[in-house]
């Protein structure tokens, strides 16, 4: 263990993963910090540039991209209430409340604190949880890896903003998209209509990045300027009090911390429903719950906590089961197999040092969000003075340089085009993309994996719950199936008395 943590840091003291890092973090934190754009937006552009780099830097620039984007979507939250990213909009009330009343050092000062804390937490328990998941996946064959990734599509559904009817919806766009091309068991031509483009199936980088970056360019052009009111922040004074806070709310921070990462395990939730969760969880135990939404710091201690710890927590099931925790893991688990790495149980044998580069990449990205944040507060009005006629241009260039890079084809700009449209058209009417990214991802593992099983078995149904781990798993997903059932049944057993 010890020569993989040595050969993982001298892997990252190299000066170019460095440089990689330090501009990565300076591209998340401008990306977070611009209302309107994603983390995942964020991720899915910055994918064509790691094309060109090793797989060290790639993981180091996406880990340290995503931490700092994820917190700086807290900045706008606090000074024009606006989040600068969804996971950030659990608690914006509360932020720009204490702001009104003068307190913006502290909430920008709790952001940075407890993001930091949240996010070692998060990399505290992946360093823990995944080399022991991983010697227990060694005994899943393709039964539990069916169930698995059944499971895992019917969480993300679950867990989907809004209406579970439109994030099914969803779901199934993605898992009808995995199905074009080769049949991956008979090698027969599938809903390609004659296209010999589509033989090798829609790509996945085009299509996400479609989703995630034109899709917003289209929204944020119908929606013209936007000005925002700027509020002056005294960045001196962010980490004043910062240590009677931790103390007063401890238990809030660790149960937060818990709480996030075990949400960022489930896949398809990611840090927006973490910090949700959160917030509604901190509510109930709160001394003070009518204070929450009216400019109060507990919330924005807990959600901020949870949904930082999340970001590692979702690298659990993406490194040792190859199934994503959230839009930007499903990104990852493209970015490993293009670099030659297959992410699994095996992937800890075979390739240690990529395993212990993540986990000590999550330790500096978290540390150096306390100087970076600190900038990054202090120059906060010039990131939200962007002007979107010129940011939005630039955002389109980066896609359709990046789509076409891959394959040099244009049939994957059309592909990222198309994907554009029916992002924008999805989210205009509530339908959440995540899943069709989640579909996109899982769609082929789950149809492997049942053709092999039902190969092996003889179409004998009875097999898929013949392990104890497969029957687990069977018997959780079903469960999954009935739970809206059941809550409909409760909620009419009150109105039928």
């Amino acid at each position: 263990m010890l020569d993989h943590i040595l050969q993982a840091l001298l892997l990252l003291s190299s000066p170019y993963v460095l440089m990689v890092m330090i501009l990565s973090a300076v591209y998340g934190l401008f990306i977070g910090a611009v209302p309107g754009l994603t983390a995942t937006m964020a991720t899915a552009l910055l994918i064509p540039f790691t094309f060109f780099m090793d797989p060290v830097p790639a993981l180091g620039a996406i880990v340290t991209m995503e931490a700092m984007a994820i917190f700086a979507g807290d900045i706008p939250a606090a000074l024009v209430r606006m989040p600068g990213t969804p996971s950030s909009a659990a608690y914006t009330d509360d932020s720009y409340e204490l702001t009104k009343q003068g307190k913006a050092e502290q909430v920008l000062g709790a952001d940075v604190v407890f993001s930091v804390i949240g996010g070692l937490m998060g990399a505290f328990i992946l360093m823990v949880a995944a080399p022991l998941l991983a010697e227990f996946a060694l005994n899943f064959t393709s039964y539990e890896y069916f169930w698995l990734g059944v499971l895992g599509l019917s969480a993300s559904v679950m867990v989907s903003r809004g209406s579970q009817l439109k994030g099914a919806i969803a779901l199934l766009l993605g898992l009808f998209l995995s199905t074009v091309g080769v049949d991956i068991t008979l090698g027969y031509p599938r809903f390609t209509f004659g296209n010999v483009e589509l033989l090798n199936g829609v790509n996945f980088i085009p299509a996400m990045i479609g989703l995630f970056g034109v899709s917003e360019v289209i929204r944020n052009v119908l929606q013209g300027e936007i000005g925002y009111p700027i509020v002056s922040v005294k960045v001196k004074g962010i980490f004043k009090g910062m240590w009677t806070l931790l103390k007063k709310y401890k238990i809030n921070t660790i149960r937060s911390g818990l709480i996030g990462t075990f949400i960022g395990i489930l896949p398809g939730a990611g840090a927006d429903i973490a910090a949700w969760i959160a917030y509604a969880v901190s509510q109930k135990f709160s001394k003070e719950p009518k204070k929450f939404g009216k400019g109060h710091i507990e919330p924005i201690i807990d959600a901020g906590t949870a949904n930082n710890s999340c970001l590692a927590g979702a690298w659990v099931p993406a490194l040792v089961f190859g199934i994503p925790g959230d839009s930007i893991t499903a990104i990852v688990i493209g970015v490993l197999f293009m670099k030659g790495f297959r992410p699994g149980p095996t992937i800890f044998e075979r390739q240690p040092e990529i395993i212990y580069t993540v986990y000590i990449t999550f330790i500096l990205a978290n540390l150096l969000m306390i100087p970076f944040g600190y900038l990054a507060i202090k120059f906060s009005s010039q990131m939200l003075r962007a002007p979107r006629n010129i940011l939005m241009p630039i955002i389109l260039l980066f896609s359709i340089v990046g789509s076409f890079a891959i394959n040099n084809s244009l049939f994957d700009v059309r592909v990222m085009l198309v994907m554009g449209l029916v992002g924008y058209f999805m989210e205009a009417n509530g339908i959440p993309v995540a899943p069709v990214v989640l579909g996109l991802v899982l769609g082929p593992i789950v149809e492997q994996n049942f053709m092999i099983s039902m190969i092996k078995t003889g179409w004998d149904l009875t097999l898929f719950f013949s392990r104890p781990i497969s029957a687990i798993l069977g018997v959780l997903t079903i469960l999954v199936w009935l739970f809206p059932l059941f809550v409909s049944l409760l909620q009419r057993k009150p109105q039928e008395s």
